[in-house]
């Protein structure tokens, strides 16, 4: 993806000539604030600092202005405001130095996640920047620029007031294609700027679309060929990646009914198709759930939409993904396809949604048994195993998610943590409803998003539920933000699973290393609070669930509450999970890890005979494909 970090450098209008007759002068400040809501923008997330003034000032009665004690935590709610597909947009407003560099982790995982983010940034005067070789000139000052250059789809400097259609296709390069963060860093003095307003306003700028009409075309031009692939495959599947839309998955869910075809999707994509349809076949990933790595790894077809196929989600030992299968992959980023991994049939470079609706349209040969033997699986491989089951006195994690599966509306909005027991746990057990939007930051596994994350959701949709599920040594990340959860009253209820500390890092090290634990948890050196009092402290309700009491009468009325409401879930620190993906061999590698469908614990050999049949004793006709 290219990356665009050139410097915007217009001489200065400090010191403007005179306007001419009826037209009055208007703070360069507010222009750009007037622009930012003419394209879309209802909110802004802040943190006041001395190099925003001017622009805080001018977002002050255009946009809800929300304060946030971190920037972090500002720019990780606007990321998850848009994600969430709610009301209006968001934007972060952020001071120059420490300000800025608090964002870069949120800019990152944002990059990762190809999510849109917009972060304003302020900057030291333009006669004040550090020249080449300097480090710093201007107090606080701090090349925001480049540092951002890296994590940015754009990331631009203006140091002197620009027009309003250069200033809007900045804005709507991180809103279109491959999302991305956009960073654009105005110095004070381009702020402060008097420029000509004209008396009439001006005519909105609009966005262009979302996709480039290319990449609809290629997707038009190419979907004759993928349909008689699919119609001529007898074990294929359909993966539908975080690329394809809730709106275009839920628009083509009754057509897809007729495909004939078994679905399955990405941990990004799990809100798109709900649990309980019929042809919705699970989450494969490394860490996903079995039943949907088995299917996976006996198709003869993987038609990937709108997913990355990154190594998290093929495994690490991506040679052995899908052996028998031709693969093909749609994807709007050319070095998704060409990055070499895995090895692909059909390399599509277009436009995933469109290619998606095209193929539904259309009726494909019955796949009776295939379709047979993936219920067959489905049925026979449980989403708990029980090899993990939890102590007495602690509430066993996959009981916890098959308890919210089945207390959560269809109308919530539910943000996971993005890494450790309450992130993979989730993955594996929650049974997803229609109309659920479900939201993680996985790909950089950023520790001590969720919260932030759930109030820029919470935000989005005022008038529904949001939940957040969290490991308490991430919470504890996050916490500086629950008195920015209090004062706006958000309905967002939070379960905090305590179980001491780092419970991955836990297992690593004891796996690894014997149990020579480090900074795991108390015994090792990572303090927690007390949460009951640290969020009492904020005024936030909080009730202390023991495993019999995540159906109580009290546990029900908190949960069904209007507002915030806090609940601390003990989780076992012994507690394992299973299953698993692992390593066969001692390499650095790939090739060290088994493939998908192996994961620990192993099956019964009778079960592991009947659910892998094809992989067992593949028949002629059914010789391994181009990943073999």
């Amino acid at each position: 993806m290219a990356i665009n970090r050139d410097v915007v450098d217009m001489p200065s209008q400090s010191d403007p000539a005179p306007a001419p007759r009826g037209v009055a002068r208007q703070r360069y400040a507010d222009r750009v604030m007037a622009w930012l809501l003419e394209l879309g923008y209802t909110h802004c997330f802040f943190v006041a600092g001395a190099e925003i003034v001017h622009l805080l000032d001018g977002a002050r009665g255009r946009f809800h202005c929300v304060a946030f004690v971190e920037e972090a935590g500002a720019a990780i709610a606007a990321e998850y405001f848009n994600a969430a597909d709610g009301h209006g947009r968001a934007f972060v407003l952020v001071a120059t130095g420490a300000g800025f560099t608090n964002v870069v982790t949120a800019m990152a995982a944002a990059y990762c996640e190809s999510r849109e983010l917009l972060v304003v940034g302020g900057q030291v005067n333009s006669a004040e920047l550090a020249g080449r070789g300097l480090r710093q000139r201007g107090i606080h000052e701090v090349d925001g620029v480049g540092v951002a250059s890296r994590v940015a789809v754009v990331s631009r400097r203006i140091e002197g007031p620009i027009g309003r259609e250069a200033f809007g296709a900045l804005v709507e390069r991180g809103r279109t294609g491959r999302k991305g963060p956009v960073f654009l860093e105005i110095c004070l003095d381009a702020q402060m700027a008097l420029v000509d307003e004209p008396e009439t306003r001006p005519v909105r700028v609009e966005p262009r679309d979302e996709i480039d009409s290319t990449l609809i075309c290629e997707a038009l031009e190419r979907v004759d060929e993928v349909a008689a692939m699919l119609a001529a495959a007898q074990r294929p599947i359909l993966l539908l990646g975080g690329g394809i839309s809730r709106r275009t998955a839920r628009a083509v869910l009754p057509k897809l009914r007729r495909l004939n075809v078994p679905v399955q999707t990405t941990w990004k994509s799990l809100d798109r198709v709900p649990a309980d349809e019929d042809m919705y076949f699970g989450r494969p990933n490394a860490l996903g759930q079995r039943y949907a790595n088995v299917l996976v790894q006996q198709a003869d077809l993987v038609l990937a939409l709108g997913s990355r196929l990154g190594l998290q989600q093929t495994g690490p030992n991506w040679r052995e993904f899908a052996p028998l299968a031709k693969v093909v992959q749609a994807d709007i980023d050319r070095a998704e396809l060409e990055k070499g991994h895995p090895h692909l049939e059909l390399a599509l470079h277009c436009d995933a949604n469109t290619l998606l609706r095209e193929l539904a349209a259309r009726d494909y040969p019955e796949k009776a048994e295939w379709l047979e033997f993936c219920r067959q699986v489905r049925a026979t491989l449980p989403l708990h195993e029980g090899a993990s089951a939890a102590r007495e006195g602690y509430v066993d994690p996959y009981d916890f998610y098959e308890r919210l599966s089945e207390i959560g509306a269809s109308t919530d909005v539910i943000v996971l943590a993005s890494k450790g027991m309450a992130n993979v746990v989730a993955m594996q057990a929650l049974r997803q409803r229609i109309g659920q939007v479900i939201l993680s930051d996985k790909n950089l596994a950023p520790i001590g998003h969720g919260l932030a994350g759930a109030i820029g959701a919470a935000m989005a949709w005022p008038e529904k539920r949001t939940i957040l599920v969290e490991g308490d040594a991430s919470l504890i990340r996050g916490a500086q933000e629950f008195g920015t959860i209090a004062i706006n009253k958000l309905n967002l209820k939070i379960f905090v699973f305590a179980n001491e500390g780092h419970s991955s890092q836990r297992a690593a090290q004891k796996q690894q290393f014997g149990g020579a634990y480090l900074g795991c948890d108390a015994k090792s050196g990572f303090g927690l609070p007390a949460w009951p009092k640290l969020f009492d402290a904020f005024g936030i309700p909080v009730l202390e669930l023991e495993p019999d009491r995540l159906s109580c009468a009290a546990f029900e009325r908190a949960f069904e509450s209007v507002g915030p409401h806090a609940f601390i879930v003990p989780i076992d620190p012994r507690q394992t999970l299973s299953p698993k993906l692992s390593r066969k061999i001692a390499a650095t590698d790939g090739s060290a890890f088994s493939p998908l469908h192996q994961m620990a614990a192993d099956p019964p050999s009778d079960v592991a005979a009947g659910v892998l049949r094809y992989l067992a004793a593949p028949s002629p006709e059914l010789s391994p494909g181009p990943n073999g």
